[in-house]
């Protein structure tokens, strides 16, 4: 059975799962889909177009699917999809799509923390940390299992790896590979997610041939096109290939090698 404050605005187009609990001064506009089990804590704004999947947890004052931050923009339809079991802490915004019947997309298992910002048309997989202050311009890209450190600033289109992590207050202005953590002004690569590896079960095998990888790309001095020509040639985990799929399609370019690493003790 729906819990849903007095006090809360629901427009009757919108569509709530039967289980669906509202806290007060709520407001859902039309055409918002909201799921089974999610619960929307007090002064939340749901705006039209937002589709919300099950199991999401909605905390005080966030405001998901307003329009999107483009002077540009001329008010068509477009959307801001959420999949399931994900966090939105106290005022986290995310904005809806600037492409005509496009989408934000947000996936499963996400957490947003306090104050947290994805803009228009970011495509944001699963299981990612977003952690206090962090803002994630309009069209940027993040994949799975990512963790974005306080005050982090991701410039627009930009893509950031599965497993990797941004330490705080990086500003990234370039892609982030998969697997690396990356700090500074700009993002350079300081060293490879090791602790992130292990909790997501990568094998010591996966991990040591990654290990070689960053090493030949980050430090060897060779050029980007010999660098991953020379890891080609290696043992190709899945992890590799996904390491050098994605630097090859990076239309910004990946993050430089930070120099003072070795210094700091980077584990190669």
């Amino acid at each position: 059975m729906k819990k849903i404050h007095h006090s809360a605005i629901i427009s009757p187009t919108a569509e709530l799962a039967d289980d669906v609990v509202i806290g007060p001064y709520v407001v859902v506009e039309d055409d918002v889909v909201i799921g089974r089990g999610t619960e929307i804590h007090g002064h939340v704004a749901i705006k039209r177009y937002t589709i919300l999947g099950e199991n999401n947890r909605i905390h005080h004052g966030a405001v998901l699917g307003d329009l999107p931050q483009d002077l540009h923009f001329d008010g068509r339809r477009s959307y801001l999809r959420i999949g399931d079991g994900n966090t939105f802490r106290e005022y986290v915004t995310l904005h809806r799509a600037t492409v005509e019947n496009g989408a934000t997309i947000v996936g499963d298992g996400n957490y947003f923390m306090v104050t947290s910002h994805a803009g228009h048309d970011c495509v944001i997989g699963n299981r990612n940390i977003i952690t206090n202050c962090a803002l994630i311009a309009g069209h940027t890209m993040i994949e799975d299992n990512v963790v974005i450190s306080g005050a982090v600033v991701i410039h627009q289109f930009s893509r950031i790896g599965r497993l990797a992590m941004l330490s705080g207050l990086t500003a990234v202005n370039r892609d982030i590979p998969p697997f690396v953590i990356a700090g500074g002004r700009p993002a350079a690569a300081t060293n490879l997610n090791l602790v992130g590896l292990r909790r997501a079960g990568i094998t010591q095998r996966a991990r040591t041939r990654l290990k070689e990888a960053f090493k030949i790309f980050y430090v060897s001095g060779l050029n980007a096109k010999q660098a991953l020509a020379n890891i080609e040639e290696m043992d190709v985990t899945p992890e590799i290939r996904h390491f050098v799929d994605f630097i090859k399609a990076s239309k910004r370019g990946v993050c430089r090698y930070a120099d003072w690493a070795e210094e700091r003790g980077a584990d190669f």
